[in-house]
C-alpha cells in the first residue's frame, strides 16, 4: 500500500446540540489526520443545521501511512468566554478507502453522514464528510467546485486515443472483406 492526496470535504452536521450560557452555539471543526491538522472556520446556518463547506488536503507519505490510517473530526463550540467546548467527534477509518484507491487509482466517497460520538460514548448527530483520495503516482488536477479530473499525459485521454488508434485498422479491413489492407497494391506506385 502506498501513500498519496486525501482531500476531505467538511459540509456541516445536524442534531448536535451542545449547551451555551449565553447566546447560540458557534461551531467549528478540528480535522486531523496523523500529526497533520486543520480548523474550519466558524460555522453559518441555524442551530439545527451548521454548515462549512470547507475542504482541506493531507498528503499521506507511504513511510508514514500507519500513523494516517484514522481521520478524526472534533466538533467544538466556541462559547464566549473560553476557548471552546467539546461537542462530539467523529473517527473515519481510512485503511479501505486508501486499499481501495490505489487497487483502482483514484477513490471519491460523495458527502455522507457519520454520527457524532459524546464524551460519554453515546450518538448525538452527525456530520456530512466527504472524502476523495489518490494514490502519490496518480494526482487528479480538479477544476473549481465541481472536482472534475482533467486528462493529463497518461490519463484518461491517452487511454482513448490509443484505443481509437487500436481500431482504425480494423475499420479499413471491413471495407475491404476479400483483401486486408495489406495487400492491396497501390498502382500508381512504381515498382
Amino acid at each position: 500500500m502506498k501513500g498519496g492526496l486525501l482531500e476531505v470535504y467538511v459540509v456541516s452536521a445536524r442534531g448536535i446540540s451542545h449547551f451555551n450560557i449565553i447566546g447560540n452555539p458557534s461551531y467549528y471543526v478540528i480535522v486531523e489526520c496523523g500529526s497533520q491538522s486543520y480548523t474550519t472556520k466558524i460555522s453559518s446556518g441555524n442551530h439545527k443545521e451548521i454548515l462549512w463547506n470547507e475542504k482541506f488536503k493531507f498528503e499521506l507519505p507511504t513511510n508514514k501511512l500507519e500513523e494516517c490510517e484514522y481521520l478524526k473530526l472534533k466538533i467544538m463550540d466556541e462559547e464566549f468566554f473560553t476557548a471552546g467546548g467539546f461537542a462530539g467527534e467523529t473517527i473515519i477509518n481510512l485503511k479501505g478507502i486508501i486499499m481501495e484507491g490505489n487497487e483502482k487509482r483514484f477513490i471519491e466517497v460523495i458527502p455522507v453522514a457519520y454520527n457524532v460520538v459524546l464524551e460519554d460514548d453515546t450518538y448525538k448527530g452527525q456530520i456530512k464528510v466527504g472524502l476523495r483520495f489518490t494514490p502519490g503516482n496518480k494526482i487528479v488536477q480538479t477544476v473549481g467546485k465541481e472536482n472534475a479530473p482533467k486528462e493529463n499525459e497518461n490519463g484518461i485521454g491517452q487511454i482513448i486515443y490509443s484505443k481509437i488508434i487500436n481500431l482504425w485498422p480494423n475499420t479499413w479491413k471491413s471495407f475491404f472483406p476479400c483483401e486486408s489492407a495489406d495487400n492491396i497494391i497501390d498502382k500508381n506506385k512504381p515498382n
